[in-house]
């Protein structure tokens, strides 16, 4: 996470509202009932599955925002690749609020684990080949950037960030145009001469003729294998051709073997499944 110094200022805010959820009304009754005020613990962050870990400076700003007491001391770092067993980080500090910030800390962690380990099998998938795999905006609302850090953390590159980031003329766009001539000509006026525009097509004939117009990379958007390898042959390098529509870790080697720079994937932020990382008492 320290890649991006200014991460902070966006995970906070999310991490307090996610505390909020829990202690808004009358705190942790239950760790308060229990457990001593000046009692201490120290606690294991334990691998249950095999997977990729992302995540760790969120889990930890959960629990310092409880208790600045609390320390972390990391053996596997974010991008680790863990077994069930591993020991991930040691976790000290008072007992009562690592009880309470135990909840937030792991919804983070497994979540973003989860991202990074989807993302893992699709870039080991595609190992040797010229694709890259990279994920899209379909993100869950609020937690985008640590979605995108969690793909990178799994191997992965982003797309776009939001909306202002390129232009990416889709097929709705082009129907409300009227035709891809018209979108690709509309945003060239529309834009600075740094914006990058990229097209998404469904045939060759539409790829044909938005090569013709001088973009700089095109969306194939569920075409066949056959489709693809005739679609990086047209595309001749000009340029970046992007591979996207219900791709997995099974489809997708044979869909990088075609020649595709780029294969996107939606489902490795909006469905991947939390990675199972439990909290145990020392």
């Amino acid at each position: 996470m320290t890649s991006n110094p200014l991460l902070p200022l966006m995970y906070e805010p999310l991490v307090r509202t996610a505390l909020l959820e829990d202690l808004g009304r009358a705190g942790d009754i239950t760790a308060d009932a229990i457990v001593p005020a000046d009692q201490r613990a120290s606690l294991a962050l334990r691998a249950r599955q095999p997977g990729v870990i992302a995540g760790l400076d969120v889990a930890r700003c959960a629990f310092q925002t409880i208790s600045p007491a609390i320390r972390i001391e990391v053996e596997r770092p974010d991008g680790s690749v863990v077994v069930p067993g591993d020991t991930i980080a040691t976790i000290n500090g008072p007992a009562r609020a690592l009880l309470t910030g135990e909840r937030t800390a792991l919804n983070f962690l497994c979540h973003l684990s989860g991202v990074a380990t989807a993302t893992a099998s699709l870039v080991t998938a595609v190992k040797g080949t010229r694709a890259r795999i990279v994920c899209t905006r379909k993100t869950t609302p609020g937690l985008r950037a640590l979605e995108k850090y969690a793909v990178r953390a799994g191997g992965g590159s982003n797309h776009r960030f939001g909306l202002d980031d390129a232009v990416l003329i889709k097929d709705n766009h082009i129907a409300l145009a009227g035709n891809i001539r018209t979108a690709i000509e509309r945003a060239k006026a529309h834009v600075g001469h740094l914006v990058k525009i990229e097209v998404e097509v469904d045939t060759l004939a539409q790829l044909e003729e938005a090569l013709a117009l001088g973009i700089d990379a095109v969306l194939l958007d569920n075409m066949t294998v056959d489709d693809l390898r005739q679609a990086v042959a047209m595309a001749r390098g000009r340029v970046i051709t992007e591979a996207s529509g219900r791709i997995t870790a099974a489809t997708a080697p044979a869909i990088a073997a075609t020649g595709v720079d780029l294969i996107s994937v939606g489902w490795v932020t909006h469905s991947s499944a939390a990675l199972d990382i439990g909290l145990d008492y020392l």
